[in-house]
């Protein structure tokens, strides 16, 4: 058996896969690189991946909900908004973004002009993931084939407005 072991300067960011890669304005905001280290570990109940941000960047929308994350700044200085505020973070510093609503929300933004931002992220598991988004009011749901496999395009996947919810007998 390989060795559960992986040096980061080992791995190979990649964009989303095309099909779930942000389009119109959000490719214009939201350019994650990810290396998904998980999977290349056999690891099962955790996520870890890389996260590599461009200048001006974030990789995801401000969110939160089901899932606890930690986030470990490998490399730069940039700016983590939790909740209704913002924080300054660098290299070294580690994040933590408990389950929980708006209060706690969360998205790390590179605000630099030039330099590469470089995070680890770590996250549970547990599936069916809800997400709430609070700077736009959508929610979604992800139920992965494989758990350490979120980022990919297998399963179920839904996003939605609350208001624009069906009712439950709705069809029936």
């Amino acid at each position: 058996m390989k060795a559960p072991i992986v040096n980061l300067d080992a791995l190979d960011s990649q964009p989303f896969p095309e099909e779930i890669a942000p389009t119109g304005e959000a490719a214009e905001r939201y350019a994650p690189r990810i290396s998904q280290i998980a999977p290349r570990l056999g690891a099962r109940k955790l996520r870890y991946s890389l996260i590599v941000l461009a200048p001006g960047k974030r990789a995801f929308p401000f969110h939160h909900r089901v899932n606890e994350e930690m986030f470990f700044v490998v490399e730069s200085e940039r700016e983590v908004r939790i909740g209704g505020a913002s924080h300054a973070i660098r290299a070294g510093d580690v994040i933590a973004c408990p389950p929980g609503g708006a209060d706690i929300a969360h998205q790390i933004v590179d605000t630099s002009a030039q330099d590469l931002l470089r995070y680890l992220a770590v996250s549970t598991q547990q599936l069916p993931e809800v997400v709430e988004y609070p700077d736009t009011g959508r929610h979604a749901v992800l139920v992965a084939d494989e758990p350490a496999q979120t980022v990919s395009t297998k399963g179920f996947r839904a996003a939605f407005r609350v208001g624009n919810s069906l009712d439950y007998w709705e069809g029936e």
